[in-house]
């Protein structure tokens, strides 16, 4: 059926537009850059086959994560409201139903629950400058730098004292608007993201141990990379870019119409993938450089780098400078989960921007105390997947990410008609042909792959 926008082909979003297009690739790479991307894909590239890992994600990423997020980005756009009304809107429209609106509500409601305990995560590297730059981990035993740790998740006013700051920072940010608030923290975050990222990559060159991390990140061993290795890198490829939880569609929603949806893509793949590279080469040298083991995964971030860091010269200027980069990357994509609840607010309840701000932030640190406390008080209690944590993490990584990027995939691929996928991508070209192709057939199987590994 061809979709009918009754005239309205000039639709608007309420909270304004993004700039330029600079200022959408900032805010989306922002919000897909984070803290996986520091630890999380060079530890499972060098655990899985270096530079054949490397090979497969970059195959998933273009064949997979590329057309999800375009499908996102244009439903986003042509709907030009949150994330729920853009689905039960464009369900009508495209003759269909307005039953698709679940989809979005998934898409919002996965994007608190993640902050919830983001906001937590990202608590612990706000604290972690302040002890970086104290010189609490200098000359330290790794007994030590572990002991700190234990201690420190283990208080639980600490705790929620820090994931109270990290969320105070988000909804300062988010109150403010698109332009206001959005845009101008991604314009100086995300490029101050990556200067630290260069200053620390200088670094770890100057080590002597480069080569090595080089070697451990990209030397292609095919023999190392299984079907499990495969199936890490498909999912990989598709949480990295922060798909399937509603920011990306909300952020698209600002998109300007001129503005290339395929060439914003792209570009924002390019720099969510050019930074969890560059953090694996100024990572794993220090690491090497130490006679540490590269295979902590999460601890390596909050104990095998601040003991590295405490045993070389310069160490309580680079730790700092590392941190606030964690504090940054965690920033600028928690902003991003924020946003499809706070339109949600403001459109479905027609309460003022800052207003829906309080609301949503205040309910996602609410949500978040019952992670801040399973590293402590609650940490015995545990049913399903494990502590509090563990089952708000399970259920949204494993289920409602890659569920929500299924549908929204299909309803892009099968469910929008030809005239309103093409009208926002430009086109009938052999661009649009791939996109169509992958979307409705690629994609959609490689994310059933993610889905039924995730959930057996």
């Amino acid at each position: 059926m061809l979709s009918n926008l009754a005239g309205d082909e000039k639709r608007t979003s309420l909270h304004g537009h993004w700039s330029s297009r600079m200022a959408f690739i900032l805010a989306v790479t922002g919000s897909a850059v984070g803290l996986g991307n520091i630890w999380k894909f060079p530890y499972m590239a060098g655990q899985n086959g270096g530079g054949a890992f490397v090979l497969v994600y970059l195959v998933c990423v273009v064949v997979i994560g590329m057309p999800v997020m375009m499908s996102e980005i244009l439903i986003g756009r042509r709907g030009r409201r949150n994330p729920v009304a853009t689905m039960e809107l464009l369900g009508r429209e495209e003759g269909s139903s307005v039953h698709w609106r679940v989809v979005g509500a998934m898409g919002v409601l996965a994007g608190i629950l993640i902050l919830s305990y983001y906001s937590m995560i990202a608590g612990w590297t706000l604290a972690y400058i302040g002890k970086s730059a104290s010189s609490s981990f200098a000359g330290a035993s790794a007994t030590a730098v572990a002991a700190h740790f234990g201690e420190f998740v283990g208080d639980w006013k600490t705790v929620v004292f820090w994931h109270t700051i990290f969320m105070s920072l988000c909804v300062f940010v988010v109150a403010r608007g698109v332009e206001r608030g959005l845009e101008q923290a991604v314009r100086f975050m995300v490029p101050a993201l990556l200067i630290l990222m260069l200053v620390l990559l200088g670094y770890s060159i100057s080590t002597g141990f480069f080569s090595q991390g080089v070697a451990f990140m990209f030397t292609a061993d095919f023999d190392k990379l299984g079907w499990g290795g495969v199936l890490a890198a498909l999912g990989q490829a598709f949480f990295t870019l922060s798909i399937g939880m509603g920011a990306i569609m909300a952020y698209g929603a600002y998109l300007p119409e001129e503005t290339s949806i395929t060439g914003s893509a792209a570009a924002v793949v390019t720099a969510d993938t050019s930074i969890a590279i560059l953090a694996g080469l100024a990572i794993f040298p220090l690491v090497f450089a130490n006679g540490l083991d590269p295979a902590e995964g999460p601890g390596l971030v909050f104990q095998t780098l601040p003991l590295a860091f405490g045993q070389m010269p310069g160490g309580v200027f680079f730790s700092t400078i590392f941190f606030v980069l964690l504090a940054f990357a965690a920033w600028t994509s928690a902003i991003g989960l924020m946003e499809p609840g706070v339109a949600f607010i403001v459109e479905q309840y027609h309460r003022t921007r800052a207003q829906a701000t309080i609301i949503v932030g205040g309910l996602i640190w609410f949500i978040g105390l019952g992670s801040a406390l399973s590293f402590n008080v609650l940490k015995d209690t545990k049913f399903l997947a494990g502590t509090f944590f563990d089952n708000v993490d399970y259920l949204t990584s494993n289920i409602m990410l890659p569920l929500g990027g299924l549908l929204i995939t299909i309803f892009a691929g099968w469910v929008m008609c030809r005239n309103s996928t093409s009208d926002e991508l430009g086109g009938s070209g052999s661009l649009y042909s791939a996109w169509r192709i992958l979307a409705r057939f690629i994609a959609p199987i490689g994310i059933l792959f993610v889905l039924i590994n995730a959930v057996t």
